[in-house]
C-alpha cells in the first residue's frame, strides 16, 4: 500500500471519529441523570414560558428550550427506567405541546391558556419526580 492511500484512509477514519463524537454530544447540557435533567428542563421551560414578547434574550432562550426538548425526549423516551415514570409522561405531554406551538407559530407569544396548562404540567412533573414516580 502506498503512502497516499494510507494517508487518505487515515484521514477518512479521523473524520468518521470526529463526526461521531460531535454528533453524540449534547448541546443543551443534559448530563444523563434523569432527575437533574428533568429539573433543568423544567427550569428552562418555565423561563421560556414567562418571557415577555420584547425580552432581549427571547430568541436564545427559545432556541435553548427547543434543543433541550429534542435532547430530553431523545435521551429518555426509550429508557425503561424513565419511560414509564409518571414524571416522564407528564413532561412528554408538556414538551410536545410547547414544541408543537413553537413549530406552528414560531416566536409568537404563548396564549395564556397554554401558559397556564404548561405551568401546571411542569409542576405536576416536578411533584411526581420528588415522589420518585
Amino acid at each position: 500500500m502506498n503512502l497516499k492511500s494510507y494517508l487518505s484512509r487515515l484521514l477518512a477514519l479521523a473524520l468518521v471519529v470526529v463526526i461521531g463524537l460531535v454528533g453524540c454530544s449534547s448541546a443543551s447540557g443534559l448530563s444523563g441523570d434523569y432527575k437533574q435533567d428533568t429539573l433543568d428542563v423544567i427550569e428552562t421551560l418555565s423561563s421560556a414560558i414567562d418571557l415577555t414578547p420584547d425580552a432581549p434574550n427571547k430568541a436564545d432562550l427559545q432556541s435553548l428550550a427547543r434543543q433541550q426538548i429534542n435532547d430530553y425526549i431523545a435521551l429518555y423516551r426509550r429508557k425503561d427506567k424513565s419511560g414509564g415514570l409518571r414524571s416522564f409522561t407528564t413532561m412528554q405531554t408538556a414538551l410536545n405541546s410547547l414544541a408543537g406551538y413553537y413549530t406552528s407559530y414560531g416566536s409568537r407569544p404563548l396564549p395564556e391558556k397554554l401558559k397556564t396548562r404548561l405551568k401546571q404540567e411542569l409542576k405536576q412533573a416536578a411533584t411526581a419526580l420528588e415522589r420518585g414516580n
